[in-house]
């Protein structure tokens, strides 16, 4: 057994070998410094403490210590203790590794899907995560409910179904880690059901529809037109992905009729409906449109994110799940929740504090202006384009005339500007004839650069 004072050394991992302790500890000291895996001005475990660690005597590292200061690997000096010496070392022999090519870094970035980082309310979440710690029992900190913790998902359903209509109950949410997590987990669940084929959008995020072909499921784009997805053409696909409060990236709410028309198929066919609300606390110029999961929670799986509204690097998203898919998801997530306890216990506490409400108020306020300056330097400088999709979210559709979308983004690259083209997000198979047009996310660049964002936007137009 170790003694006491072992504990206050540092560890250090070292495997002697060789006909001798001294010699051993000498050869595997050296060979650490020499590949680089002790680096100069290490500091080193006093000898007492890695005889100790290591079960051999002080003096055999005393005297190892010794050698290797006469060679000049180490330095020891008084107070400061024994360091790994400032030197030349020499590479580990081998193929190197290729570089990787630097990309530079656009001035200015429009690309759609972050909020603006720089305003993350970083001092009010420090004061959320202090008073949720402090309050939370030690419990808390063990591998908790798959579907997370049960703190979040409460206030998760309270506010879900203040805000957005979402008639939830936190039996029925499962916190994942991020929206494309929570859509892995749905397509490993459908295809077990035997599900083949899933109904998406003609236009939408590539990545969302190969998380679905990666779980062995086929996706069937349907028709587009000024009122959205058209869901007529919905039949035997078992499942359909929609954003129907603010299709991404078109941007126009789902109508009432295909709204309708959605949930009569879902109920009739047994087909699950999956609706992406990731921008839904964000309108501007028209009502809220609720969740369509509060027509039919039952055939309808809510899927949310804090990505938009707070910062895609916390990673947490929500599903509200019918009752029928619960233990199904549950399982597929794992025997233990996966995502960090203190993160999900700070946004429970955001949430029930009013203090995301307080945010998303205040950042609907900075994005309005935001798409105000949008709308008028375009009238001013570009009034032949028309500008789509500008009542809610954080992005707006600039239409372009036909066969201009590529020089467009050629002289936005040569200005420093990172854009989307509309081709980007057309399914290969889409139905709907394909459009020139620019997908802007005037949400992303932080607020000292957005004047000189729309300026560079400008002048890149035709």
């Amino acid at each position: 057994m170790a003694k006491p004072w072992a504990a206050f050394g540092v560890d250090l991992h070292l495997e002697p070998a060789g006909p001798g302790l001294r010699r051993g500890l000498t050869d595997a000291l050296r060979e650490a410094v020499r590949t680089a895996r002790l680096a100069p001005g290490t500091r080193l475990p006093s000898s007492r403490s890695l005889a100790a660690d290591l079960g051999i005597a002080r003096n055999t590292v005393a005297e190892a210590y010794a050698e290797l200061v006469a060679e000049g690997w180490l330095t020891a000096r008084q107070g400061s203790g024994t360091r790994v010496a400032d030197r030349t070392v020499t590479p580990p022999t081998g193929p190197a590794a290729a570089p990787r090519p630097e990309r530079a870094r656009p001035a200015y970035d429009l690309v759609p899907g972050t909020p603006d980082l720089a305003a993350f309310p970083r001092a009010e979440w420090l004061r959320a995560a202090r008073r949720a710690f402090l309050a939370a029992p030690n419990g808390s900190l063990g591998y908790g409910d798959p579907r997370g913790h049960a703190e979040l998902r409460t206030a998760l359903a309270g506010y879900l179904a203040r805000a957005r209509g979402v008639r939830a109950d936190p039996g029925r949410v499962v916190v994942c880690s991020g929206f494309v997590h929570g859509l892995q987990l749905l397509g490993r669940v459908l295809r077990a059901r035997g599900l083949r084929t899933v109904a998406v959008e003609s236009y939408g995020l590539p990545p969302h529809w190969n998380q679905l072909t990666t779980a062995g499921l086929t996706t069937e784009p349907l028709p587009f037109d000024e009122l959205g997805t058209n869901p007529a053409e919905l039949t035997t696909q078992g499942a359909v992905l929609l954003t129907p409060a603010h299709q991404f990236p078109m941007g126009v709410p789902l109508h009432r009729d295909r709204r309708a028309t959605v949930v009569d198929w879902a109920r009739r066919t047994g087909g699950l409906v999956l609706e992406d609300d990731y921008d839904g606390e964000f309108r501007y110029d028209r009502q809220p449109v609720g969740a369509l999961q509060g027509l039919d929670p039952d055939n309808v799986v809510y899927l949310g994110t804090a990505s938009k509204s707070l910062a895609p690097g916390l990673r947490l998203a929500w599903m509200v799940l019918p009752p029928a898919l619960v233990d199904e998801v549950t399982a597929a997530k794992g025997g233990s929740d996966t995502c960090g306890v203190l993160d999900q216990l700070t946004l429970a506490e955001f949430l029930t504090s009013g203090a995301y409400d307080r945010h998303v108020r205040a950042a609907r306020l900075r994005y309005r202006r935001r798409r105000d300056a949008l709308v008028r330097a375009l009238s001013a400088q570009a009034p032949h384009l028309g500008v789509t999709g500008i009542a809610a979210g954080l992005h707006a559709v600039l239409r372009l005339p036909p066969g201009t979308e590529r020089s467009v983004l050629r002289a936005a690259t040569w200005q420093g500007l990172a854009l989307h083209g509309l081709t980007s997000y057309r399914h290969e198979k889409s139905p709907t004839d394909p459009l020139d047009a620019l997908v802007v996310g005037y949400g992303t660049p932080p607020d000292h650069a957005w004047a000189g964002a729309l300026e560079a936007l400008c002048r890149v137009l035709p």
